[in-house]
């Protein structure tokens, strides 16, 4: 999975439109090999992110679960700890 791609059900705030349609360009370009489609290629990897978006907004709206939202800024944190672990 491309590390890129985070996880966006059951926080709270919930995840923006930006957020999603983020995810689903990180998705596209990973299966496609290109961070930026050639001009021929461009109508047909915009429509997929879009698509994309679209079928991943539908997905987070009808996810249920019993766990309490998770916080955005505790998540952030716990990262962040990881990150300067890895690199230190």
């Amino acid at each position: 999975m491309c590390r890129n791609i985070k996880p966006l059900f059951n926080f709270d705030p919930p995840a923006t439109d930006d957020e999603i349609h983020d995810a689903a360009l990180q998705f596209v370009r990973k299966l496609s090999g290109t961070t930026k489609p050639s001009k021929r290629n461009e109508a047909a990897f915009e429509q997929a992110v879009m698509s994309i978006a679209k079928c991943a907004h539908e997905l987070l709206s009808s996810l249920e679960t019993s766990q309490p939202p998770r916080d955005r800024e505790e998540v952030a944190a716990k990262a962040r700890a990881r990150t300067a672990i890895r690199f230190a």
